[in-house]
């Protein structure tokens, strides 16, 4: 006997399905099935991991694509796949049935049903009397491709069912298969399957009832099993159905648009002759002979792999964004790319980088290629927009997004089906510290309270563990549109997104890579958004026209990078955070090529290899530079002998171990993944057998393979680093020459980069920049540029006043008198509304009409003024109040978020509610390994997965940034002042390297009670 499952749901079938699609094809093939139907609930989406367990496995199992639908919650069919045209059907009526409801939503029609002329359908009677007419009405239409599926679930009316069954079936002259109604890949599932029903109908497990699965007859079952339930023709049915599905998903083809090629040329021709025109714009003095050697083979390759339409398709999207002057930088592996930099797809110059095409495109691996593209993250959709109206919405959609369960919506949603408190959840949830490997949270729950020998805390703890990693929903990628020659909903369904105007396909971009399917990548980026700002600042204010181009090809600037070398990096891309910080001053860049290894070095792979130290050394001439050949210091050379990019290992097994370019690249891959597969080891003997051939030593060869392993999954491409390096020296050159037009454009481009609106208001002062208050009167809705007394200065927009609307501040501009508002009765006939105004007076902006933010407040709630005969009286206010320092700042924080007055850590010390302490400036004159205290705002929390359950605090005082560390011991024994302080006294050592100093924490005393109602925020484990 065999068996053909007919009938499975995944965990894809979102809060039913209680497996994943692995898990049920890996069951079902220890079962010995011959097939195994995945049938998600209007849905394809878990089929690609199927599809990859059996083809990364090589099982032997056949996998049947299909789906299940509910019509009118009376007719319960499934949808079967025997070719390619039944799966192009089965899209459609998804596609269809998804688009006509919200996200996560589908509604079928009759219709939908009707026109199937390709798919088998399956029956699955309801024991309702509307099967009757059901069953007339399918055999109606599809007598030929139609099957009544039955199903045995050991419940008490089994014998009245099955009876049901048989009459139907032979009523309507219908063949009996067997189906498993399958929800769980084993028994033991049965639990986690309750807990997704609980949260699906937002009641405790225990008031549920009748509508859990009564037993776990739901899960994959032995053949045995299978054969006492079942008569054996039926059984057998199955495996006819099973023989006529001979669909495969390694069918399917992807074709891109062609509309975009003049008639009368080729897609291949009309790429060279784009080509052609962009050396001539890139290259003006001709193009050096090792170049154009790099162009033809790249041509060449992508002729032979017919990529030609896809890098067409990518110019033209960055021709429109060069049209409507939106900012992007292609990066990643397009950089590898000379191609890429004559379409003018990125602006990294192959002179300036050692680009390798391999990791761009390869034959051997024969997989698409990759390109990412940032635009402005504020104009994005733009681009996005113009992608649907240029392909249409049938031919066009957006990636998703598989959202999973994490440890914190686990414990939560676990909690609630358990009937736990969800105060206590969320105080557990509070009080873990996640950063900490050293720390289990099961052990830090135990220790908060949950009792570990309780059924509910034994449950609780076993199904939040099993929740970890199952899907939730499908949300939109960040940027990876599909586009098609045909319907895309004949390839993949697509559905409704949550947000308006947007469509997605029902895969993400693991499946798409699976199946070898081409997306493009239209990201968006925050730092463009304000270079942007910046220049058009400049061209405003001192009539200087700025591009990327234009500053990148000046020589390098010696003051910028003096600027940079003391980490004077606040808001500057990719180069402002701690470690960054911390490395600058060791690493000194002085040039671009420097910016590039500073960008790469600073991550998990070349700190995890050990490249870093060595790396300083040499550079700092402590330790000499040596290369066991010729090959090799080509390909080292220019990091001192260092590998620190990920093309430095690929090129490193070609040149000295023998690898072609596309076992090369197979290396890279297994490099990325090696932690979860273990397939670097594979390659652990050709590599350093290849290299011992070539003479190499065995020291050399066993030391570049740690430095591969330690490379691990974190391995940072030098294209990926070169691209962002031309934005880190932008954004430096922008800070360095026009600081306030700089802070201006940051602030403006918000949410962004790695600080917050109030540090980077507190560093601007810091440089000497008068920043103004939001003023009714002076403020626009974006923050400003103004000039006083022959210097810029920065005003504060009314964006930055909490709660106020963006219609309130529309109004309030557009109709604001030229010499301002004079009195309150003239904002009360705007029609603005109460809670506007009141957010409004809390954030001190009405201070030129009726004094501080307390008389504002006293003010609006005197209605007398607006009487006629009141209004141009001065009325005195007999309640006149005088805020202290401390009422201002924490009126400050409550209102904007950051204060122009008094910093906190100044008022507690005033206060004499600090220890005596160190300020951030008197640190430099303290000795190395001297015990110091120091007292700030924490402004983050970093944990980084290299730093072995260390955590990077920033504390900000009053005269600016320090740097604490704390060791994972100190965070545990000191949990809450770790965890939850906002206001922070540290007692410890002083570490000092070159410049850098950094204070190893030893006692951490929480102050923020002492401003109780400070309400600054950090920036927590980024």
């Amino acid at each position: 006997m065999n068996y053909a499952e007919l009938f499975c749901q995944s965990n894809f079938s979102f809060l039913q399905g209680a497996s994943h699609p692995e898990e049920l094809i890996h069951q079902a093939e220890f079962l010995g099935y011959q097939a195994l139907a995945i049938t998600d609930e209007c849905s394809v989406a878990g089929v690609v991991r199927a599809h990859t367990a059996i083809k990364s496995n090589r099982l032997g199992i056949q996998l049947i694509v299909g789906s299940m639908f509910w019509l009118e919650q009376q007719l319960q069919v499934i949808l079967l796949c025997p070719n390619r045209q039944a799966y192009a059907e089965l899209c459609r009526i998804i596609s269809n049935a998804r688009r006509r409801s919200g996200k996560g939503e589908y509604q079928l029609a009759q219709w939908d049903l009707m026109s199937v002329t390709h798919c088998l359908i399956l029956w699955l009677p309801t024991a309702k009397p509307s099967d009757q007419e059901w069953g007339e009405w399918l055999r109606k239409y599809h007598h030929q491709r139609l099957w009544l599926g039955y199903q045995r679930h050991l419940s008490a009316d089994d014998e009245k069912y099955k009876h049901h069954c048989q009459q139907l079936a032979k009523q309507f002259e219908l063949p009996i298969t067997v189906c498993g109604g399958v929800l769980m890949h084993n028994a033991n599932r049965l639990a986690i399957q309750h807990t997704l029903t609980s949260i699906a109908n937002s009641t405790p497990i225990h008031k549920l009832g009748k509508n859990l699965l009564p037993n776990a007859e739901r899960a994959l079952r032995s053949q045995d099993k299978l054969k006492r339930l079942f008569p054996l023709p039926w059984l057998q049915e199955t495996l006819n159905i099973a023989e006529r599905c001979t669909f495969n998903l390694q069918e399917l083809r992807y074709e891109y648009p062609a509309e975009l090629v003049p008639d009368g040329i080729s897609a291949m021709a009309y790429l060279r002759q784009l080509v052609k025109e962009g050396k001539q714009r890139r290259f003006p003095e001709g193009v050096p002979p090792h170049i154009q050697d790099i162009i033809d083979k790249e041509l060449t390759l992508i002729e032979e792999l017919n990529y030609p339409f896809y890098f067409i398709t990518i110019h033209d999207i960055v021709q429109f964004a060069q049209r409507q002057r939106i900012l992007y930088q292609g990066r990643g592996s397009a950089a590898n790319s000379v191609v890429c930099y004559c379409l003018e797809i990125t602006s990294v110059d192959p002179r300036q980088i050692s680009v390798l095409f391999e990791r761009f495109i390869s034959k051997e691996r024969d997989e698409p290629p990759d390109i990412d593209v940032d635009f402005e993250h504020q104009r994005r959709e733009e681009v996005i927009q113009y992608i649907y109206q240029k392909y249409g919405r049938e031919r066009t959609a957006i990636a998703a997004t598989v959202i999973t369960y994490r440890l914190k919506s686990a414990i939560r949603e676990v909690g609630k089906a358990l009937g736990i408190a969800l105060e206590q959840l969320e105080f557990f949830i509070k009080n873990i510290n996640r950063r900490d490997s050293n720390l289990s949270w099961q052990g830090q729950i135990i220790e908060l309270g949950l009792q570990p020998d309780s059924d509910q805390g034994q449950h609780f703890i076993n199904l939040v563990t099993e929740l970890i990693g199952f899907p939730r929903h499908l949300s939109q990628h960040v940027g990876g549109f599909v586009i098609s020659a045909g319907p895309l909903y004949e390839l993949v369904p697509v559905e409704n997104a949550a947000m308006q105007d947007r469509t997605v396909i029902q895969w993400d971009k693991d499946d798409l890579e699976s199946l070898g399917l081409l997306k493009v990548d239209v990201l968006a980026l925050g730092m463009l958004t304000a270079i942007r700002k910046c220049f058009t600042l400049v061209e405003t204010l001192e009539n200087r026209s700025l591009s990327i181009a234009d500053i990148t090809r000046m020589p390098d600037d010696k003051n910028v990078y003096a600027m940079i070398q003391k980490a004077d990096t606040v808001g500057v891309f990719q180069i402002e955070s701690r470690a960054q910080m911390s490395m600058l001053p060791r690493l000194k860049p002085a040039s671009y090529y420097d910016l590039v290894i500073q960008i790469a070095i600073v991550r998990p792979g070349p700190i995890q290899g050990d490249m870093v130290h060595p790396f300083l050394k040499r550079r700092n001439g402590i330790e000499a530079i040596v290369y066991p050949s010729v090959a090799v210091k080509e390909v080292l050379e220019r990091t001192l002998g260092v590998p620190i990019f990920q093309e430095q290992v690929i090129k490193l097994a070609m040149v000295a171990a023998g690898f072609s370019g596309g076992e090369a690249d197979q290396l890279r891959r297994a490099m990325a993944s090696w932690k979860k597969n273990g397939q670097l080891a594979k390659f652990k003997t050709k590599l350093i057998s290849g290299m011992q051939q070539r003479g190499y030593p065995s020291e050399f060869a066993e030391r570049l393979f740690e430095q591969i392993c330690g490379f691990g999954e974190y391995g940072f491409p030098e294209s990926h680093s070169a691209s962002f390096a031309v934005l880190a020296y932008v954004s430096a050159w922008l800070k360095y020459y026009y600081p306030a037009m700089f802070y201006t454009s940051v602030l403006n481009s918000l949410p962004m980069g790695f600080y917050s609106a109030s540090q980077l208001i507190q560093d601007a002062r810091r440089h000497g920049i008068q920043v103004l208050p939001v003023c009714v009167n002076h403020s626009d809705y974006d923050h400003s540029v103004v000039r006083v007394e022959n210097d810029y200065a920065i005003r504060l927009g009314l964006r930055i006043v909490k709660g106020l609307s963006s219609k309130a501040c529309t109004t309030l501009i557009e109709h604001r008198p030229v010499q301002g508002y004079q009195q309150l009765h003239q904002l009360r006939q705007l029609t603005i509304n109460a809670k506007d105004l009141q957010n409004l007076a809390s954030a001190n902006a009405l201070q030129a009409i009726t004094g501080n933010r307390y008389q504002s407040r006293w003010a609006l709630m005197n209605n007398e003024s607006d009487l006629p005969l009141f209004r141009q009286a001065k009325i005195c206010e007999p309640h006149a109040f005088s805020p202290t320092e401390v009422d201002t700042l924490n009126e400050d924080y409550q209102a904007t978020g950051l204060t122009l007055n008094s910093h906190p850590i100044t008022l507690l010390e005033q206060a004499g509610r600090l220890s005596t302490f160190t300020r951030m400036n008197e640190l430099a004159h303290k000795a190395h390994k001297s015990v110091v205290t120091v007292a700030g705002v924490v402004t983050g929390r970093q944990s980084p997965g290299t730093a072995s359950g260390v955590t990077f605090m920033t504390l900000e005082d009053d005269t600016g940034n320090i740097n604490v560390v704390v060791w994972a011991g100190t965070a545990r024994a000191q949990k809450q002042a770790f965890l939850s302080s906002r206001v922070l006294e540290v007692k410890g050592i002083l570490e000092r390297e070159g410049e850098v100093i950094h204070i190893i924490a030893g006692k951490l005393i929480d102050r923020s009670e002492q401003l109780a109602q400070l309400n600054t925020q950090s920036r927590d484990f980024h």
